[in-house]
Order: structure tokens, then sequence, then C-alpha cells
């Protein structure tokens, strides 16, 4: 399956108890349970995370084949971290079927509904979309997609829940975070939306029709990742030392050819075997806002 430049190959969140994220994702989202097994010395020191060597983790995919795949990896909780209050991988979105279905489908022992269905007021009815945070804290967006945009193809789901289609970054410099990815990456921006950003404004307190301004940066006309400008209340997410951040931890993108990117990686390339890799070439980058960026080299 080819795969192209810019491709969210992956969304890795960390949880507390990886049997009940399991439950969650394999058996409430529906994603095929693909590997299982405990975190290789050498990746999570790709990742600048030595402290997860041998932390239990997992990977699952969309049962329609689309080459995504969901990671797990078991962590203790961090007791300062709060979703959408600081800088890094703030939600990763997915695309799905029905969104309607899923108030009433996920169990609140393991999700917790942050946005209810319903449809954007200051975009172009493209999708529906609705927010949860799983069992880790981490944020997943719902997203039913009705249409494309003028400048961007938004995939529709085939499974119930499918693929990743954008990651979205809390920056504390947008316009850095931006010129990180076209320049380091050769990804290209997108355009800006500005609209009040109800999940930004419940978590900062902020009156709700506080305008926040969001960038999409893109590949042709693949969305890729959302960069949004936070409030100045925001900070660097608490961290334990060594181990991956909490929540929405990392992101994998696939780049036609490691050696075409400026970015400075953690450790240099290496091929990694296993659910995704498949023997490609890895690296992993620390993003403009923070953020774990993975790379594998796909060619093309």
């Amino acid at each position: 399956m080819s795969i192209a430049h810019g491709t969210i190959m992956s969304g890795l969140s960390t949880v507390s108890d990886l049997s009940r994220a399991l439950a969650a994702y394999q058996g409430v989202l529906g994603l095929d349970l693909i590997e299982r097994g405990m975190l290789p010395e050498g990746l999570a020191a790709s990742w600048g995370c030595p402290g997860n060597a041998g932390s239990p983790y997992a990977v699952l995919r969309p049962t329609s084949g689309a080459p995504c795949w969901f990671r797990l990896v078991e962590q203790p909780d961090h007791p300062a971290f709060q979703p959408t209050t600081t800088y890094g991988w703030a939600a990763f979105e997915t695309t799905v079927e029905d969104v309607w279905r899923w108030p009433e489908a996920l169990p609140p022992d393991l999700f917790t509904i942050v946005g209810p269905p319903k449809k954007l007021e200051n975009v172009a009815p493209a999708f529906i979309p609705m927010q949860a945070l799983g069992p880790g804290r981490e944020m997943v967006y719902l997203n039913q997609v009705l249409a494309d945009l003028a400048d961007t193809d938004l995939p529709r789901a085939g499974s119930p829940v499918d693929r990743i289609f954008i990651a979205v970054l809390a920056a504390p410099d947008r316009q850095a975070a931006i010129a990180w990815y076209s320049e380091r990456l050769g990804l290209e921006r997108g355009v800006d939306y500005t609209l009040p950003y109800s999940m930004i404004n419940k978590a900062f307190a902020l009156p709700p029709d506080t305008q926040t301004t969001i960038t999409m940066i893109k590949h042709a006309r693949m969305p890729i990742i959302e960069v949004d400008d936070y409030p100045a209340a925001a900070t660097p997410r608490a961290r334990h030392a060594d181990m991956l951040p909490p929540g929405n931890a990392l992101v994998t993108l696939a780049v036609r050819d490691l050696d075409a990117c400026t970015a400075e990686w953690i450790t240099p390339p290496a091929r990694r075997e296993g659910a995704l890799y498949e023997s490609r070439r890895v690296a992993t980058a620390i993003g403009a806002a923070g953020e774990l960026v993975e790379c594998v080299e796909v060619g093309g």
C-alpha cells in the first residue's frame, strides 16, 4: 500500500492501565488489536524516553485496513496533567461513520464526553465533530465527514472508527510551529480559521465567544496538523522524568526521505520492526511546541 508524504501513520496515547484502555479502543471503538508487548529499549531511547523501556504497549488499527495505527503505552498517571491546558499534542481527530451513535455508545467509566456532536458555526459543513477523553485522559475527536473543503480533501470512514486524519497541536507560537513543519519536514501551510473554540474556552474559563485562530498544515490536498494558538495561561506539559508526555503523547508521520528532512533527530535514523514500522527507517524529533514527532521513511 502506497503511503503519501505527511500521512498520519500513528497517534500514541499514554494510559495507566493497558487492559482498561484496550477495553475502550478494541472493545468499544472496535479497532483491531494488531500487536502487544513490551517497548524495546532502542525505541524508547529514540523518543528521548528511556524510562519507557519495557513499558507494556499495544497497537491497534481500524478494521478498514487504513494505514493508521493507534498506539497505547502504559505508564503512571501524572497528577498535574490537565487536558487542553498545556502545549504539545492536544487531540487526535478520527473519522467515523456515524457520529450521532457515539454519545450513547461510549461507557462513562472509559470515556468522558467533552463536546457532543454539533455542526460548526464558522466553518463550511464539511464534518460534524465530537470530542471525548479516553481512559488516559487523551483527547479523541470522533468526526463524521460530510464533504471536502475548498483546498482540502477529508477522508470518509470505511469502518465505524477509522483513521486519524488530523492531529491537533497546542502551540505557544503558532507561526514558529508552522515554520518548523514547513522547513524541517517539507509540509505546506494551509488556510487559517478564526472561531470560538469551545474546548479551549471551557478549559481556560474564557467567555464563550472568545476567538481562537488555527492554521492547517497539509500536503497537497491532505490535512495533517491543526496548529492552535493557545492562551497565555497555557503551560508546558508536566511529565515524569524520562517518560512520554501524558495524554496525547506522540504523532508518527510518513516522510518520503529522512535524509531530506532537516529536523534534529533525538537518535540517528534506524530500521525498526513490527506493526507500523515494517523494517522502514524511523527517527524522532522535538517540534517547536515541545511535541514528539516520529517520522517513518516511506519512499515515493
